[in-house]
């Protein structure tokens, strides 16, 4: 018998969660940007790019799930504390910019449906989404989330509202087009940056063990037994929430190639510059669509970037933490929540712009990547952490190859 969409929603979870965080409103502005400028030849790089997201990320699942603990706090228990503390200053950094963009860009989003201040709204959402994590329980918040990944689809329905030539727009992504010059080249490294952000392997991780310690189940590294089906959860979980988060970006190529693209519109910088270039092309609906996505995707991304800078210093400095614990009892960790979102809410009211802000969180998760990636490769593959529970070597191979490739972009960025 076939299972219902929301009970098939229920058995889905940081992998879901995970992937549909991806397309916050920075990386739609990115995609945004991809199709408006290259029109269609771009869009085979999310389908390049999609294994390895589910390789790596899988990867950092599975470190959660067998150790019970997270990267970071794998990092301090096995390797040096500075190594892990490093790791996650440059975390903070990236995530805290990030964050900024994000909540700017909703209340920049909202503005354009409603009028008003921009500011104002951006503060609002940062009150929202902190009060939010920090007093909402686990169990109802990650469903929150879940339901919120419905917001993604609003991008479904925008291509669907334009003319999309959908013979050249199937063949540009089945078949790479490699064209050797500057703008290309950085606009792989974006696209990479984007969908493989280092965030995402700490959120996913932590959010492994926290649903073990929900369920009240000894991690695998204790219950080796039962690893099988654990991993087959955790491998659907991924592939089902990294395959939606890169169809959804290849549509918002489609949406902004069909119409921005078409009518010369070439230079997009913001997801709400997006938005609003879109009403007097696509038409009011279509416009009103991709800027409320806007506001239900960053709902969701900056929850993610707040809670898995929390987790990694938390981590790093054994403080205890958890979304399932009470304020009082992890006082540090939501402290950190908060004052991360709220200093990305400050930085929309300095001279910051917001465009250099995110290519300079780029740049450091394009060095943080490999680095990062290099260290899970190392955590998965030691049996002393992972007991015989190490990767297999297909696994290997793939993790070893997506930290490759990660190295490559990060070193072009700083190239080109």
């Amino acid at each position: 018998m076939s299972q219902s969409p929301p009970s098939m929603l229920r058995r889905l979870g940081p992998g879901l969660i995970t992937g549909a965080a991806d397309d916050d409103p920075s990386g739609i502005a990115t995609y945004s940007q991809v199709g408006a400028q290259f029109g269609y030849g771009l869009a085979w790089t999310m389908l390049f790019s999609l294994p390895f997201m589910i390789i790596i990320q899988e990867i950092s699942g599975r470190i959660g799930c067998v150790t019970g603990r997270g990267i970071s706090d794998n990092l301090r228990r096995h390797y040096s504390p500075w190594l892990a503390r490093s790791v996650v200053l440059l975390l903070l950094v990236a995530n805290t910019i990030n964050l900024g963009a994000d909540l700017g860009a909703m209340g920049a989003a909202l503005r354009l449906l409603l009028g008003g201040s921009a500011r104002l709204y951006t503060v609002g959402f940062g009150i929202l989404c902190v009060v939010a994590e920090i007093f909402i329980t686990y169990a109802v918040y990650a469903g929150l989330l879940k339901w919120l990944t419905v917001s993604l689809f609003a991008y479904v329905a925008v291509v669907f509202t334009v003319h999309v030539p959908w013979r050249r727009a199937l063949f540009a992504t089945v078949v790479p087009n490699l064209v050797l010059d500057a703008d290309h080249a950085m606009a792989l490294v974006a696209v990479l940056g984007t969908t493989i952000s280092p965030y995402l392997f700490f959120w996913q991780s932590a959010l492994e063990v926290e649903d073990r310690l929900r369920r009240g189940t000894p991690p695998l590294c204790v219950t080796p037994g039962i690893a099988t089906p654990q991993f087959k959860r955790i491998r659907t979980d991924t592939v089902v929430g990294m395959g939606v988060s890169n169809l959804i970006a290849i549509f918002i190529i489609f949406a902004t190639s069909a119409t921005l693209n078409a009518s010369g519109v070439t230079d997009i910088q913001t997801s709400s510059q997006a938005a609003n270039a879109l009403r007097p092309i696509a038409g009011e609906f279509t416009f009103a669509v991709f800027a409320t996505g806007i506001i239900g995707t960053g709902l969701l991304a900056v929850p993610v970037l707040a809670g898995s800078s929390a987790y990694a210093l938390s981590e790093a400095f054994k403080w205890r933490h958890g979304l399932d614990r009470r304020l009082l009892q992890a006082k540090s960790f939501y402290a950190t929540i908060a004052v991360s979102t709220m200093v990305g809410v400050g930085l929309n009211f300095t001279r910051l712009d917001p465009v250099k802000a995110l290519y300079w969180s780029a740049v450091v998760n394009g060095v943080l990547a490999a680095p990062v990636m290099t260290v899970i490769m190392l955590i998965a593959g030691n049996g002393r952490i992972m007991g015989r529970l190490t990767l297999s070597l297909p696994m290997l191979i793939g993790g070893w190859l997506a930290t490759a490739v990660m190295l490559v972009a990060s070193i072009g960025f700083f190239i080109l």
